[in-house]
């Protein structure tokens, strides 16, 4: 099928896909990405069948509540790639990651396993971090023997230490690491 013979979904198909999203936002965040998914249908008020009908996985799922936290995300990174300071910009990258990455109890290993699904995403990340990074370095303003990939473990060590502990002492911890990394 072209794209310009392909069907518009039926109201009530985007209807229930909407309602999927708003109720599996609520429940991630009440639950983490565990919950069920058959507990997710309930509340949206359809069958598991039309759920995964929408959404084939779980990480499916979790890419389409992702899919506006993660534009806005990168278009703040975009603008950070343009902020004189390259160590306040890189720095304010892996909080803003951090905080985005802990949206929901679970996400942060979601986002490690970097799933098919949310590949395109863990990407776009990974290379605004890395450009942020190289930016830091080249300033001067970052020690010259950390990588992207520590950067990257520390984001998900932090989003990790939000879920599991308080935002104040995940915030901490950040800081401390940072501290070590940025050289002012």
């Amino acid at each position: 099928m072209t794209e310009s013979t392909r069907r518009r979904p039926r109201a009530d198909a985007l209807r229930n896909r909407e309602r999927l999203l708003a109720e599996a936002d609520a429940v991630f965040r009440e639950q983490g990405t565990g919950a069920s998914l058959e507990g997710v249908a309930r509340r949206a008020g359809v069958a598991i069948g039309t759920l995964y009908g929408h959404f084939p996985t779980r990480t499916a799922l979790v890419a389409a509540l992702l899919e506006a936290r993660n534009r806005e995300l990168f278009e703040h990174g975009d603008r950070l790639a343009a902020d004189p300071d390259p160590a306040r910009a890189l720095a304010d990258w892996i909080r803003a990651v951090v905080r985005h990455a802990a949206a929901y109890q679970g996400l942060a290993a979601e986002l490690a396993a970097r799933s098919d699904e949310l590949q395109d995403s863990c990407h776009r990340m990974t290379g605004i971090g890395d450009l942020l990074t190289d930016r830091a370095r080249a300033a001067g303003a970052l020690r010259g023997d950390t990588t992207g990939a520590d950067l990257f473990t520390l984001m998900n060590a932090a989003a990790w230490a939000r879920e599991h502990d308080t935002p104040a002492q995940a915030d901490r911890l950040l800081d401390l690491a940072l501290a070590g990394m940025i050289a002012r």
